[in-house]
């Protein structure tokens, strides 16, 4: 089967391809300009507008992962850069999809759990309607979401997904290096609710959809177990061998987010969401908690981990 990603060159994409090609399937990038270091065939298209890349999708799985790191300053530039590296890869891969002759078998539209905003202590699964701010997270979130209305596909599932946690991506290295340095006490508050999912989950959550031909719409990808920031670093101080660390008051967590040209709403707020949908549908999670996803990571940082050829993916494989 033929898998189309857009977005496929960044960190989740590329586990993503090597999960999809040890299944057996035939990869195919969507990139602007081709990766030397990428194996997996490449075409090229500009994100905007429909070329020679359509034909790609003609009854293929297509995922769209397309669009600008969120890790950056919730300036106005930055939120329109945000919102226009999404929507526009979305409107053109929709424009893309309504000429197939044969439509994509599944389309696989990535979003995020900040969707709901700041959502306090509220526990929220897939019938929670989104927030109405801030615009940097559930402002983007819901226009690309909402861009994915004009698909045409036997199947559209939209992943709204926790924080991933892998080894050497930009998130957990910023966690785990704040609790090395002795920044790792709880920020802000403390208790708002921090919805993750570990890598090997996440890739076997995917695995898992492209069988589960009654599962459509808003699936939350994460952790049946989100925990609190203060569990979090307390957690993080422990994995690392750190001792206890003084907490960071908002304030601080403000000034810190200046310096490292982040937006502080990603520590200050949360959202305690669980995965109805999988857990009705029958997934299993092996990592379901904060403290042994940890764990395993950390020991097993350099390896290959959940690669699609130790666990295959089934009926759309052919």
């Amino acid at each position: 089967m033929r898998v189309v990603i857009a977005g496929g060159a960044g960190a989740l994409g590329r586990r993503l391809a090597t999960d999809f090609e040890g299944a057996g399937h035939d990869v195919v990038i969507l990139t602007r300009s081709p990766k030397s270091d990428l194996r997996f065939r490449q075409a090229l298209w500009d994100g905007r507008a429909v070329g020679d890349w359509a034909s790609e999708l003609e009854g293929a799985i297509v995922v769209n992962l397309a669009g600008e790191l969120v890790d950056r300053r919730p300036t106005a530039t930055n939120i329109e850069l945000l919102r226009r590296s999404r929507v526009e890869p979305t409107a053109a891969l929709a424009a893309a999809s309504r000429a197939c002759g044969v439509p994509p078998r599944l389309w696989l539209q990535m979003s995020t759990l900040a969707i709901y905003g700041d959502a306090g202590n509220d526990v929220i699964d897939e019938t929670h309607p989104p927030a109405d701010g801030p615009p940097q997270m559930a402002g983007v979130a819901t226009a690309w979401e909402a861009a994915t209305k004009a698909v045409v596909a036997d199947r559209i599932v939209r992943l709204r997904t926790g924080v991933v946690l892998d080894n050497d991506t930009p998130a957990f290295n910023r966690l785990t290096r704040l609790a090395r340095w002795g920044l790792g006490g709880r920020m802000g508050p403390g208790d708002q609710w921090v919805s993750w999912i570990h890598i090997d989950d996440f890739l076997a959550s995917v695995r898992f959809l492209l069988d589960a031909q009654a599962v459509d719409g808003i699936v939350h990808v994460t952790s049946p177990n989100p925990v609190r920031n203060r569990d979090m670093m307390t957690e993080l101080r422990r994995a690392v061998h750190r001792p206890w660390s003084p907490p960071m008051p908002a304030p601080l967590v403000h000034v810190g987010a200046v310096l490292l040209r982040t937006d502080p709403g990603l520590a200050l707020t949360g959202r305690r969401c669980i995965p109805n949908v999988l857990d009705d549908a029958g997934f299993e999670f092996t990592h379901e908690r904060f403290a042994g996803a940890l764990d395993h990571l950390l020991t097993h940082a350099g390896t290959d981990r959940g690669s699609a050829k130790h666990r295959p993916a089934g009926a759309l494989s052919g």
